[in-house]
């Protein structure tokens, strides 16, 4: 049963280079995904199975460096390069579960990083824009997603505080970096009835699940979390 004293610890770590190569899943990893979702997210209050599914499903291991690949199915994040890291497991499924999704809907992702979050939501969802301001990191989520068949993922490289208003407006929000207060951009791209996630803070963060009315916001804690900062394009 998750608890707010729940406390997810994001780390940016040194910079660690990685291919796109992609290799074909083995029992091993296939196993080690099986106990991932059963140790780490069942027993840990995540319930929605559509999103259990999809966790068993993505092949993590593909998404990290090669060196870091035998940790791929840990209860940790991995850096992917750039002061950059790909969630942990745990936080994933909880935000996707949080997202409240539905086939139909349409999301927007900002912070595409190694591209693993926006595979779990491609799983489940019709339509997924992401939207990430490290150009290297775009580039390559890009490649690894065209090659591993994702048809219905958009990446596009840009400052994911404007959100990415062409294809607004959107059913669901998912926002994997901390800025220190909801930028309104994103919140103008929340369609009436629509959902966002979004960890908020610098020091102290907490993660929130606002949710558009027909006449304002709902803002709902989840629980502390530790995300790497949101940064905009200075440009």
């Amino acid at each position: 049963m998750l608890t707010k004293q729940s406390l997810i610890i994001v780390v940016a770590v040194i910079f660690c280079s990685y291919s796109t190569n992609l290799p074909a899943d083995d029992s091993d990893f296939k196993v080690q995904r099986e106990r991932m979702v059963r140790e780490q997210l069942e027993l840990r209050g995540v319930k929605n199975k559509a999103v259990l599914s999809a966790m068993r499903k993505v092949e993590r291991h593909l998404f990290v460096p090669p060196d870091l690949r035998d940790f791929a199915y840990a209860d940790r994040p991995l850096p992917i390069g750039y002061d950059q890291t790909i969630s942990q497991p745990f936080i994933v499924a909880y935000m996707t579960e949080a997202a409240r999704l539905k086939p139909d809907d349409r999301i927007l992702e900002i912070g595409t990083g190694s591209g693993y979050q926006a595979a779990v939501l491609a799983e489940i969802v019709s339509k997924v824009y992401s939207v990430e301001i490290l150009e290297p990191l775009a580039e390559t989520a890009k490649k690894r997603l065209k090659a591993l068949g994702y048809d219905n993922i958009e990446i596009k490289f840009g400052d994911g505080y404007k959100g990415w208003r062409e294809f607004a407006p959107f059913e669901v929000i998912i926002v994997t970096a901390a800025p220190t207060a909801i930028p309104d951009q994103l919140l103008d791209q929340l369609a009436i009835g629509g959902r966002m996630v979004i960890p908020i803070g610098s020091v102290y963060q907490e993660l929130y699940l606002i949710t558009r009315t027909e006449t304002g916001y709902d803002k709902k804690a989840l629980l502390p979390v530790r995300f790497v900062p949101m940064v905009c394009d200075k440009n």
